[in-house]
């Protein structure tokens, strides 16, 4: 008798590393061309949300911990997409769309529900920087995993 996989652990893992390392790519990339300054910034400013300004002491294992501390809400929020995808029907009408959304959302909930929480001090709001912090996760988090769902599902299916 052949069981079926209620949890697609393959497709969620390229999934999660696809998107967690286009966003880190693309928030590394957005920063260096808007302060000149290293992209490791980005690494430590990730890890400052646990160890606060301590990630700014020039230890080196703050990186590693910006880059753990990244892939893993990167995780988290793949594995809420993968449970929400086949759940909710309007999500697989147009995966790209249902991503793009889904992107929104992700920066619905970093920035008013866990930086919050965090040690991370709010900055003042700035439009053009909501605008390009949505668009990134739009593009490099919610838009794979609205194409690796629809595709996974539809395959699925067929």
């Amino acid at each position: 008798m052949a069981t079926t996989r209620a949890f697609p652990a393959g497709i969620i893992l390229l999934t999660w590393m696809m998107a967690g390392t286009l966003d880190l790519f693309s928030a590394c990339l957005q920063f260096v061309l808007m302060t000149g300054k290293s992209f490791v910034n980005v690494l430590l400013f990730v890890a400052s949300g646990v160890f606060g300004t301590a990630a700014f002491s020039g230890n080196p294992a703050m990186m590693w911990w910006g880059v753990l501390f990244h892939y893993i809400i990167a995780l988290g929020f793949t594995l809420l997409f993968f449970g929400l995808y086949p759940r909710i029907p309007e999500m697989r009408r147009i995966p790209a769309v249902s991503g793009l959304v889904y992107g929104i959302f992700v920066w619905l909930v970093m920035n008013l529900l866990i930086l919050p929480l965090t040690n991370i001090p709010k900055g003042p709001f700035h439009l053009v920087n909501v605008l390009v912090g949505m668009c990134i996760l739009m593009v490099a988090i919610g838009l794979p995993m609205g194409l690796m769902a629809g595709k996974y599902y539809q395959h699925k299916s067929a």
